[in-house]
């Protein structure tokens, strides 16, 4: 069977994609990173591509609209002709034209379990459960649309939330369970999606 040929934007740590290149070489899943691209010059997602032999690029998006950004980043995109696009920590807006050039390849991860508590990020996410009250939490996989956090909903991992739990501890929970949720969804994605 053919690997799956997948490109990661990130703009942060990518302890998620470190997750996937380690289970790419223990052979848990037939897939092949072919390109990492960020908008953070010092993103640590970059280094970890590096230190991999990834390829990777930096993308500024200083003086750019969002449309001109996504038409930069597509083009390096389509080098590679990716069966998936996985977002990995990426802390940019997708434009409705990059949206529709990559239909159906996008997945996002939400650290919550979409429809609650969409828009919010890292610790603002788990703060939002806390005060909410919410017995479970957890992380949502699913397909990128124009609407932010909105796309149909391919995986959700869940965890308890303990009365003693703050944001930082939920995050640590979530976390966990967003690896194992990238590794199943890539495993289990058919190319034809």
């Amino acid at each position: 069977m053919a690997k799956l040929n997948l490109v990661i934007l990130g703009s942060t740590r990518g302890s998620n994609m470190q997750a996937i290149i380690d289970a790419i070489q223990n052979q848990e899943l037939n897939a092949h990173i072919s390109l990492v691209i960020s908008n953070k010059k010092d993103a640590y997602i970059l280094e970890r591509a590096k230190s991999n032999n990834i390829e990777n690029i930096f993308i500024s998006a200083k003086d750019k609209t969002r449309e001109e950004y996504d038409k930069i980043v597509a083009n390096e995109i389509n080098k590679y002709q990716p069966d998936l696009i996985l977002l990995i920590g990426y802390m940019r807006i997708l434009s409705k034209d990059f949206v529709n050039s990559f239909k159906n390849k996008i997945l996002n991860i939400h650290p919550s379990l979409l429809p609650k508590h969409p828009g919010l990020m890292d610790l603002a996410v788990h703060q939002a459960v806390i005060n909410a009250k919410d017995e479970e939490t957890g992380c949502t996989i699913h397909e990128v649309t124009e609407e932010v956090d909105s796309g149909k909903i391919i995986l959700q991992l869940k965890c308890k939330v303990d009365k003693s739990d703050c944001a930082e501890e939920l995050k640590e929970k979530v976390q966990e369970l967003e690896k194992k949720a990238w590794i199943q969804v890539i495993k289990n994605w058919k190319k034809e999606n």
